[in-house]
């Protein structure tokens, strides 16, 4: 062999062995570390999509009344947004059948009541009329089944705080609603006797709406939303009973026009209340305009009080 040649062999050794150690000691370390971080993205995001999946809860629509032969549990249920009073549309086709079932049995049996509860959690923001959002959810279901047939006298509802209860992804919750079936003794009218009273404790202590000029929005204290769900108890059970909201205003101005503004106030909290979940044909609205004023008009602070609308029961 030359040495031309084997220097040759020499130079062709070296880029060689220099190209080994280059891919041992740079490329593989990089690759392997650009798999792992891809590894652990990739588990990261399982877990999280599992957690997603072990958090949310998924209540099926189940009924069962231990003295008697009604008997439903199907997996869906009637749903609703996180923060949300008003059951989401569409409702299953499976769900209405069986509610359809639920309605017969109650209708056939008047001595059985149905109780809904209705889950709510702390975080939720209620903009609803009633006193949680978990009272809220059970009327919308009470209304539900009133639209099927069934009777709201048949029906009493319930709230109930339940951080338990996990929207899924999409911020839905999945049948926050629980079902009992109570029976009654045909002898006890301790529920009547209550419902009695309840209707003379609204009477005598109704809700008023102050109003300022060109209000647009109703804002409930939690006494006030009290108030309001006593008032759906009530005309749910008594038969004919109506909430009415009265408006009033203060002397200022025209009689025509006070009697013109007070109704449009007395429309005002109606409307409120039909979209907060109550039924518009028991909510009656009327005026009183300047009629009835309950302070002194010569005064800003007296005509203020003057403005306002009562909604009691009849």
């Amino acid at each position: 062999m030359s040495k031309k040649t084997g220097y040759l062999l020499g130079i062709l050794l070296t880029i060689i062995l220099g190209t080994i150690l280059y891919w041992f000691f740079c490329c593989k370390p990089c690759l392997e570390a650009n798999n792992s971080a891809s590894e652990i993205v990739t588990e990261t995001d399982d877990t999280s999509v599992e957690a997603d999946l072990k958090t949310a809860t998924m209540n099926a629509f189940t009924i069962k009344d231990a003295n008697g032969s009604l008997d439903f549990k199907i997996n869906d249920n009637l749903n609703f947004n996180t923060s949300g009073a008003s059951i989401l549309e569409p409702v299953s086709a499976k769900v209405d059948t069986t509610a359809m079932d639920v309605v017969k049995y109650f209708n056939d049996n008047p001595t059985k009541t149905l109780s809904i509860t209705g889950h709510y959690r702390s975080e939720e923001t209620n903009n609803s009329a009633f006193p949680n959002l978990g009272l809220a959810r059970a009327n919308a279901a009470k209304n539900y089944y009133v639209a099927k047939g069934m009777s709201s006298k048949s029906i009493n509802t319930y709230g109930q705080l339940d951080d338990a209860f996990y929207p899924d992804v999409n911020g839905v919750l999945n049948g926050p609603l629980m079902y009992d079936v109570v029976t009654t003794d045909a002898a006890d009218h301790s529920a009547e006797d209550a419902i009695v009273k309840l209707g003379e404790s609204i009477k005598a202590n109704p809700l008023v709406l102050y109003f300022d000029t060109a209000q647009a929005s109703i804002s409930l204290t939690p006494a006030q939303r009290q108030k309001v769900a006593d008032m759906v108890r009530y005309t749910d059970k008594i038969d004919g009973a109506q909430i009415n909201t009265i408006g009033h205003t203060d002397n200022t101005g025209s009689r025509t026009a006070n009697i013109n503004l007070a109704q449009n106030r007395a429309e005002f909290a109606k409307d409120y209340l039909v979209n907060n979940g109550i039924s518009a044909n028991k909510i009656s609205a009327s005026s009183q305009g300047p009629n009835q004023p309950i302070a002194d008009n010569n005064t800003a602070e007296g005509r203020a009080k003057n403005r306002r609308v009562v909604v009691t029961i009849n």
